[in-house]
């Protein structure tokens, strides 16, 4: 069903409410029979789109609610989550920065609503990777970041004034000769990385981003 302006060909055109066989409705602007311009898009499920649409993409800015509660607001480009953008998830926390398909990717900070802890830093592909600086309450940890964990050098700032140097070390899977067979399709849990301090300082101006990457020592 469509009510709304058409053009000389009979498509859509100008300012129309349309409910499509799925049961979703848009209300908003089209062009030459696509979505285009300023509309809200309900979808059946409860989720709402509201924001820019180029040829029937979400496409421009825009607010999208979901149906667990979470909404992102920001840049997008054909219908993907793309340049800059804040995203309030089901569970309170929020995450404000840039976005490259669907996904966190470049500097962005993360709030973490049940501690208020956050992660400033770099993104690839929605997991914590690059530089960044994790900030808690009263002490906040400065380093590289690798597939989400801290790994490489790094130091701990504490408020009283004083910081702790040190590393990340990745611990080497042992596996155990016996239990080969059983586990053979399982893959070895990635084990946590291990902080082994070196020193404690008074507070230096060193960063992360003040070394090259990080090559793994030899022997």
């Amino acid at each position: 069903e469509y009510e709304g302006d058409r053009d000389g060909e009979g498509r859509r055109h100008g300012f129309g409410k349309a409910r499509l066989p799925n049961g979703d409705t848009y209300e908003g602007q089209y062009e030459h029979g696509l979505r285009s311009g300023n509309g809200t898009y309900r979808f059946k499920n409860g989720a709402l789109y509201t924001g820019d649409y180029l040829q029937n993409k979400k496409h421009g800015k825009g607010v999208f609610f979901y149906p667990d509660g979470s909404k992102y607001a920001g840049d997008w480009v054909h219908d993907q989550r793309q340049g800059y953008g804040e995203y309030l998830y089901a569970n309170g926390d929020t995450y404000t920065g840039e976005w490259a398909n669907n996904k966190r990717h470049g500097q962005g900070t993360y709030v973490y609503k049940e501690t208020g802890s956050k992660y400033v830093g770099c993104w690839v592909n929605g997991i914590q990777n690059g530089p960044a600086e994790l900030i808690h309450l009263n002490h906040r940890f400065k380093g590289r970041f690798l597939n989400g964990k801290p790994l490489g050098r790094g130091k701990f700032i504490f408020d009283i004034g004083c910081e702790q140097h040190g590393e990340y070390i990745q611990p080497v899977q042992v596996k155990e000769t016996e239990k080969e067979e059983e586990d053979e399709d399982e893959p070895p849990l990635p084990l946590e990385p291990i902080w082994k301090a070196s020193e404690i300082t008074k507070l230096t101006p060193w960063s992360p981003d003040d070394e090259e990457l990080l090559v793994p020592k030899e022997g």
